[in-house]
């Protein structure tokens, strides 16, 4: 029994020794918890991607005219410019409005009027570059408010990065990725921690194996010399 006592003390401490450097093995909790991270952040950006505003096209319906706006100011909010209600067409048989536009606020130019009665004061700023994006929507036979035309296309720099929607969106996603990160990075810390008590414990373990091999050798001698 004495050589299958020594194979085994030393079996066991070449197992420790293969587990303490095999990274795969130290790391397997942590790959998990990696993977796990991954797998989030490609939810949250789906999650995100599928929550936004399709953009508006010719055929599009809505059941009224305030839906329609509705959407256009989501669809002005994700993209960053903000809606300005333009002219409307009405009925000539009980003046309801039959067709609506609805324009980007930077729409047209602003036109100034002088007025000699009134003392002259400092011109206010504009906010009109003659920008033509714009959906325009009618009722059809049904009652249903359908786009009839759609301009995408504006003549200034969009600010999607500086609305409240977009900004609220990203912090969101921030924030998740952080606490998943932190997570990751526990995770790291404790599979170090780990690693450091199993050499510690191997270390031990072959000061042992070592000491009672001596003794198992000391004994395998005395018995041959009786």
């Amino acid at each position: 029994h004495t050589p299958s006592l020594l194979n085994f003390l030393t079996l066991s401490s070449t197992n420790l020794t293969l587990l303490a450097h095999n990274p795969v093995l130290i790391s397997m909790d942590l790959e998990a918890v990696a993977e796990t991270v991954e797998n989030c952040t490609d939810k949250i950006s789906a999650a995100f991607e599928g929550s936004s505003i399709v953009e508006p096209n010719v055929g599009m319906e809505f059941d009224s005219e305030e839906a329609a706006k509705n959407f256009y100011d989501e669809y002005a909010r994700q993209e960053g410019f903000v809606v300005r209600l333009d002219r409307c067409h009405r009925s000539e048989v009980d003046n309801r409005i039959i067709s609506r536009r609805f324009s980007c606020n930077k729409q047209g130019f602003h036109v100034r009027v002088r007025n000699k009665t009134k003392p002259v004061h400092k011109p206010r700023t504009s906010i009109r570059e003659g920008c033509e994006a714009m959906m325009l929507v009618k009722v059809n036979k049904c009652g249903k408010w359908v786009v009839t035309k759609f301009v995408k296309e504006h003549s200034h720099l969009l600010n999607a990065s500086g609305s409240p929607s977009y900004s609220k969106m990203i912090e969101s996603k921030d924030r998740i990725i952080q606490q998943l990160t932190k997570e990751l990075e526990y995770r790291d810390r404790l599979c170090q921690q780990y690693r450091r008590q199993l050499f510690s414990l191997l270390e031990t373990v072959e000061e042992q194996t070592e000491s009672l091999s001596k003794n198992v050798e000391l004994v395998v001698n005395n018995i041959k010399n009786l």
